[in-house]
């Protein structure tokens, strides 16, 4: 299991490690310095976190993804209509429709998934 929790500055942190994974750990360093002008220890002690959280491995110097962009983001949209919506699909649709335009296309697009399912 996961704990998908994450501060804006651990999105920012897990975006350049997916952008680039696997990546060395000093290549890290540098790029978190450049990107978000973190120093070597920030950098290290907010890696140690998103590795307790099961994101990401780090092993010989070596980052990797545990999970990818695209499955953190799955998962964490399953959690948040769960907890939100009691795991209604359609109650969460509904309210992001309420409150945010959808396009012709994009209509077009959820009735193409819906007919996929």
């Amino acid at each position: 299991m996961y704990d998908l929790h994450m501060a804006a500055t651990e999105r920012k942190f897990a975006d350049i490690i997916w952008e680039n994974a696997p990546v060395k750990s000093p290549q890290l360093v540098k790029l978190a310095g450049k990107e978000l002008n973190w120093s070597k220890s920030t950098t290290y002690t907010v890696l140690r976190k998103l590795c307790q959280k099961g994101i990401f491995r780090n092993e010989n110097a070596l980052v990797t993804a545990v999970i990818s962009r695209e499955e953190y983001l799955g998962l964490k949209t399953v959690n948040t209509v769960n907890e939100l919506y009691n795991g209604s699909l359609p109650e969460f649709i509904a309210a992001f429709a309420a409150r945010q335009r959808v396009s012709r296309e994009e209509k077009e697009e959820l009735l193409k998934i819906i007919k996929d399912i």
